[in-house]
């Protein structure tokens, strides 16, 4: 494992972070996610990312006996805050009032007095961004978390957040967003914007879904058990992926990666590291042994001419254009 700043913080993360998004409490139980947290643990994992929404609360509660017994200082342990919660129409969004109150729950659920990133899991148009950041940062003050974060900002949000942190005098240093070789969409704006701002980002999806394993193949049937076939949520965000046309590229990335000596899942986490704002790649499994073959990306360097040619292979499928941000607006 190889570990980065995240931003322009004090803050060492592993460049590879494990995530519980779709997985633990709702896709595999306490032992199949314990398994796989202690093989994130041993392959030198430090970072872990979870949500307060991800398996209506329980994956962070998964997460936190998970990790009992672990020494609190060698981890850095993230969590989010923005979608229901409850039924209450404060159950939800960026006030004060849900964020001192989610912060509370997301603390006892993972059994701990802090965490070490908290982040606003979207933009919330409805909220003063005053309201918002001036609540961040008593959480900060109070202890709760050491630094703040945001996930699916635009360009034009994280400087109007940056400066109110500054402000309040508030280390607000990452943003997390969804970034593959297949989704490109940070790229123009997200990215120039956040190295001006000392932002790093902690991407998610790094394999897009699945899909830059090339285990869909063009064609065929989807395999059982994969994303594609999760009716709990997965198989919403594959499927803009599942085309013959974006399959049959993929499949032309298998020799490439196998002359690098490395598997499809390896070259597209390792693709994602290549990019210099990233400070993370946030991988996710249901079973160990897919935490032990995506964390052989760590440390891997990809040759100029080995990503020229995944370009070339990939550049009439992947998505760039900025305004497919999911923070953006018109997205909502």
């Amino acid at each position: 494992m190889e570990y980065r700043r995240l931003g322009r913080s004090g803050l060492t993360i592993s460049e590879i972070a494990y995530g519980n998004w779709l997985t633990h409490g709702s896709q595999v139980e306490q032992d199949a996610a314990t398994a796989c947290i202690r093989a994130a643990l041993d392959a030198g994992i430090t970072t872990f990312d979870t949500a307060d929404v991800y398996a209506e609360t329980r994956a962070e509660s998964v997460l936190g006996t998970a990790l009992r017994g672990e020494r609190r200082e060698g981890l850095e342990i993230f969590t989010k805050v923005y979608f229901p919660t409850g039924t209450g129409r404060n159950d939800r969004g960026l006030g004060r009032k849900h964020i001192m109150e989610s912060i509370d729950g997301s603390l006892r659920r993972l059994r701990t007095d802090y965490v070490d990133l908290y982040q606003a899991h979207r933009y919330d148009h409805s909220t003063p961004l005053e309201e918002t950041m001036e609540a961040f940062a008593d959480v900060v003050r109070s202890g709760k978390a050491h630094y703040i974060g945001v996930s699916e900002w635009t360009a034009d949000q994280l400087r109007a957040g940056h400066a109110l942190a500054r402000e309040l005098k508030i280390p607000f240093i990452s943003n997390q967003p969804q970034y593959s070789a297949l989704w490109r969409v940070i790229e123009s704006e997200v990215v120039p914007a956040s190295e001006e701002l000392g932002i790093g980002q902690i991407v998610w999806s790094p394999i897009a879904q699945g899909v830059l394993t090339g285990k869909y193949l063009p064609g065929a049937p989807l395999p059982a058990g994969s994303r594609a076939t999760d009716e709990k949520g997965g198989a919403t965000f594959v499927q803009r992926f599942l085309r013959d046309e974006v399959l049959e590229r993929v499949q032309q990335l298998r020799p490439l990666a196998e002359d690098a000596g490395l598997s499809l899942a390896q070259l597209a986490v390792a693709w994602v590291l290549q990019n210099r704002n990233v400070s993370a790649a946030i991988i996710g499994a249901s079973r160990p042994e897919q935490v032990e073959e995506n964390v052989g990306a760590a440390g891997v360097r990809l040759e100029a001419d080995l990503l020229k040619a995944m370009e070339e292979i990939l550049a009439p499928v992947a998505t760039r254009d900025p305004a497919l941000t999911a923070g953006n607006p018109a997205n909502d």
